[in-house]
């Protein structure tokens, strides 16, 4: 009886294991992701805003680290199976509240970072995503509004990254 009892869990366990074998967290995306290498061009500026480029590159790579979906290759010596190519195309700033006694100085900015982003297949060259992807944040204005921007910059890129990264780790495309 003992045996038989044993058996029977044995056959129970192995039946509900073995289903899940073939399982995979998230929705596939264009060909197989798992082990796929990502390069991330530096990002072109199209604003006159100096440094949005060096501040999109920054967060786009940490992003992709952080989310391992990718592994992310940096040299010549490293190919990559998918190439990201960013472009900033503006950056807006629009005035969300303003100061009773001044209507017409904002006490809060809201950023909008839009950026172009192009992922290809590096060695057959099709576009796996091309669209235009957009970061906000709200700013304060403090004594001074070039060094609120200057703050803020980074935080605008972070929220740019994180989108694009869950397009790409979700196969949004």
């Amino acid at each position: 009886m003992n045996s038989r009892f044993t058996a029977c869990w044995l056959f129970l366990l192995l039946c509900l294991t073995g289903g899940c074998a073939g399982y995979r967290l998230g929705a596939p995306g264009p060909g197989d992701k798992v082990g796929r290498t990502l390069r991330v061009l530096p990002v072109v500026n199209e604003t006159l805003e100096p440094r949005l480029s060096e501040f999109v590159t920054t967060a786009l790579r940490r992003q992709i680290q952080h989310d391992g979906t990718f592994r992310l290759t940096t040299g010549d010596d490293d190919p990559a199976d998918w190439v990201l190519r960013a472009t900033v195309i503006a950056l807006e700033r629009h005035g969300v509240s303003f100061n009773p006694n001044d209507i017409v100085r904002p006490q809060d900015f809201e950023l909008i970072l839009r950026t172009r982003v192009r992922v290809t297949d590096r060695t057959t060259g099709q576009v796996w995503l091309d669209r235009t992807f957009e970061g906000r944040r709200l700013m304060r204005i403090g004594p001074d509004l070039t060094s609120s921007e200057r703050q803020a910059l980074p935080l605008v890129a972070e929220d740019l990254a994180r989108q694009v990264v869950l397009a790409l780790a979700e196969g949004d495309w």
